[in-house]
């Protein structure tokens, strides 16, 4: 489905008639991602090196979205996670509705939110985009459109009527789009027990240098405070892998400061790493035993976070010192920097 896509893009990146892009799911889901389970099952079969080709082709094609001069409209409904956020987040505008679901489960999975998720999450508000990578968090659409991932919302039962009002339109002027889904977007209100209306507690935390001095702000604030969303919180924080927490903070940290195509080149290097297991295989394990076997019940290498040293996390971050590997070639293209514009 990648390469099918990639070549989409590509073709209609030249072809004059092309004037719109629209993506939309097939079925409920927009889409639940990259078949982890399918993917690490091929990588033990055939080796690395198929998965640095498959995760080579996927962060190209979110790249080519990120950089298309062509407008692209995801009508986002139902599922949007991992793989799904990183085909849609990357175009111009973002569709969400009261039906949607988003998150970047990766940590759980022994994997880190990639897919340029260290270029859009960075940019939320605040450390906003810290703890929706680390803690997996679900937001829903209102939640999307106030942190700035989402552009626009439109209820689900207009989504039909949105699109057939956009297979009219005969123009790239991102103006008249914008202002046609207007025409069907409304401004829902947070829900009372968003993680939004937590966002000094969020920038108190996640702010700290480390994944352990995260976990400790956090558990200072459940010792004054009875809130299910911080005990939870810490809970998913306990439950996902050592090393993906601490390559994951470091990514987001370091993708504040890049550009897209930059962001996409070190997230290969780290996925390379992790696909080789050089220094763990959580990756591995993460899919055993959440999607394959579904014991849910992980057993992390190293098991802790003080295990995990400084460099070891660098590592991940190198260059591979393999013959067969290297680095992810990405044409120079002006990138638009998506507008990641939060509402609040």
């Amino acid at each position: 489905m990648i390469k099918e896509l990639l070549r989409c893009f590509i073709a209609y990146q030249k072809d004059d008639g092309v004037k719109l892009l629209i993506m939309k799911g097939k079925g409920r889901a927009f889409c639940a991602g990259g078949d982890a389970a399918v993917g690490s099952q091929a990588v033990l079969d055939v080796g690395w090196k198929w998965g640095a080709d498959f995760f080579g082709n996927q962060y190209f094609l979110n790249y080519i979205i990120a950089t298309s001069i062509k407008p692209q409209v995801s009508l986002l409904t139902g599922i949007v996670m991992g793989g799904g956020a990183g085909i849609s987040l990357h175009g111009r505008f973002r569709v969400v509705t009261d039906k949607t679901v988003f998150a970047m489960p990766e940590t759980a999975l022994g994997l880190f939110p990639d897919v340029g998720a260290s270029y859009f999450l960075s940019r939320l508000p605040g450390f906003y985009g810290e703890y929706v990578a680390l803690a997996g968090a679900r937001l829903d659409g209102a939640e999307m459109l106030a942190c700035g991932l989402a552009t626009h919302f439109v209820r689900s039962n207009r989504l039909p009527l949105l699109e057939e009002s956009l297979k009219k339109v005969d123009t790239s002027n991102t103006f008249v789009i914008c202002g046609i889904i207007d025409q069907f977007a409304e401004h829902p209100s947070l829900k009372e027990n968003s993680s939004l209306k937590r966002l000094e507690i969020i920038n108190k935390c996640f702010s700290k240098r480390t994944i352990e001095e995260i976990i400790s702000a956090l558990e200072q604030v459940a010792s004054n405070v009875a809130d299910q969303w911080v005990t939870a919180t810490i809970q998913s924080l306990k439950k996902a892998s050592p090393t993906s927490l601490k390559i994951t903070l470091r990514s987001i940290r370091e993708g504040r400061t890049q550009t897209v195509g930059d962001c996409l080149r070190r997230e290969y290097r780290m996925v390379c790493h992790v696909v080789r297991g050089d220094f763990s295989r959580d990756f591995f394990e993460g899919c055993r035993a959440i999607l394959i076997e579904k014991d849910q019940n992980p057993k992390w290498m190293p098991p802790s976070l003080h295990q995990v040293h400084e460099e070891a996390v660098e590592q991940y971050f190198s260059k591979i010192d393999d013959p067969q590997w290297e680095e992810l070639n990405l044409p120079p293209r002006h990138s638009h920097g998506r507008n990641i514009e939060s509402k609040l």
